[in-house]
């Protein structure tokens, strides 16, 4: 067997370590890939939501909802499926959730009503829910704690790079190929097919799974999954991921069409919402890097929260050649914290538990990318205007700056407990 790829078994204070060579390495690089065609396939309907909107006559509301129903099914399968990664294997639970996930992809293009393509896109979110909470546990298993944040940053970009390619190219490069959006589907379905074949032929679980709990700040022993429901950091993280995803999946799913109403074509708004992803590409890499030099993880979050009560009020005013601006400060603002709340409970949980606490946050945390753009499409057919939206979004962002007071410090700095 090649060298580069086996384990090198080492021993330290009588424990078992393993020390993982390039094959960790490689299985980031899955992880990247699956974050990319999670989000491609997710990003690829709010540019052509008017579109559908037009073709199967639905409201904005129903739009919103079309965006962030894969959002409601992973509140729902989050913690089922890292409880199952915890029990059978990262391989073989991201496995199953890329075969659903691409499955769906595919079946979406034979929608011809509003409730087939809602079911559809439903059933790509049960796949979805299957992958996205594994790939914190993913990490936790093939890289030590110290470098969770920066491998956490690493496969964050690869949901970046398709979110922003899916806003940028889906209107004018994809829909022209067939000028349907059943085409669309089939077309941003493709990449999802490829990485589940991928997965199968490459991914591999650690050997031998041993934990090492030298140098945990927070947590010493593994936490019995019925007592992590009462785990108040958990449940802060929860809620600093539900903000997030509030702002996120808000910005993300209604950008081009603020921005189409302050005088945009459809086409140029939604190349300005895609600068969302584009700027956070470097700095959901670069703000956990940092994060991890100074040693401290809350002052990021702070400056992040009071970026975006900014970006949300200066954006009822601006006129939509600043939109290019806006779009970099809500980039910047919504991606490193992004990054770094992911990597918390790696930092914070034992190995063992990190599956299992991974789909507690991102099953309380995703909440709030159903309710942000479910909630902007409402105020949208009500009002006529997404003003009251952004109003909403400062809202949050002050309630999300609160909470990040309360969470426990994690970087180097921070004082033993």
């Amino acid at each position: 067997m090649n060298e580069r790829f086996q384990e090198k078994l080492l021993s330290k204070g009588g424990q078992t370590q393993y020390k993982k060579t390039e094959r960790s390495w490689i299985m980031l690089g899955c992880a990247w890939l699956l974050g990319f065609v999670m989000y491609a396939s997710l990003l690829c309907v709010p540019p052509i939501g008017h579109i559908i909107k037009e073709d199967l006559f639905v409201s904005h509301a129903q739009i919103g909802l079309l965006f962030a129903i894969p959002v409601a099914v992973l509140v729902a399968i989050a913690i089922p499926s890292g409880f199952l990664a915890d029990k059978f294997g990262t391989k073989k639970a991201v496995g199953f959730g890329v075969m659903i996930m691409a499955a769906g992809s595919l079946m979406r293009g034979t929608s011809t009503s509003f409730r087939m393509l809602l079911a559809f896109n439903c059933l790509y979110g049960v796949g979805f829910s299957f992958v996205y909470p594994n790939l914190p546990k993913l990490v936790s298993t093939w890289f030590p704690r110290e470098k969770a944040g920066l491998a956490t940053g690493i496969y964050s970009t690869g949901i970046v790079t398709g979110a922003s390619l899916a806003l940028a190219i889906t209107l004018p490069v994809i829909l022209p190929l067939t000028n349907t959006i059943q085409g669309t589907f089939y077309i941003w379905s493709i990449p999802v097919i490829v990485v589940s074949i991928l997965w199968w032929i490459v991914a591999k679980e650690p050997r031998i799974f041993t934990p090492n709990v030298e140098n945990r700040r927070v947590s010493q022993t593994n936490i019995p999954s019925h007592l992590l429901w009462k785990n108040k950091n958990i449940w802060l993280i929860a809620l600093m991921l539900f903000f997030n995803n509030i702002h996120f999946y808000t910005w993300s799913g209604w950008s081009p069409k603020l921005l189409n109403m302050k005088g945009a074509t459809p086409e140029l708004a939604a190349m300005m919402a895609s600068v969302i992803g584009w700027t956070s590409l470097p700095i959901i890499f670069l703000m956990p890097w940092a994060s991890y030099k100074v040693g401290l993880r809350k002052p990021f979050i702070w400056v992040s929260t009071l970026i975006l009560i900014f970006a949300s009020w200066s954006a009822i005013y601006i006129p939509v050649q600043l939109g290019w601006v806006l779009m970099v400060f809500v980039g910047i603002a919504t991606s490193g914290t992004f990054s770094i709340t992911l990597a918390l409970p790696v930092e914070i949980m034992p190995k063992e538990s990190v599956g299992m606490a991974s789909g507690i946050v991102l099953s309380v945390g995703y909440v709030g990318g159903l309710v942000g753009p479910w909630l902007a499409g409402y105020i949208m057919d009500a009002t006529g205007t997404l003003d009251f939206a952004l109003v909403v979004l400062i809202g949050t962002a002050m309630v999300w700056t609160f909470i990040a007071f309360l969470i426990p410090e994690t970087g180097l700095r921070a004082k033993p407990i």
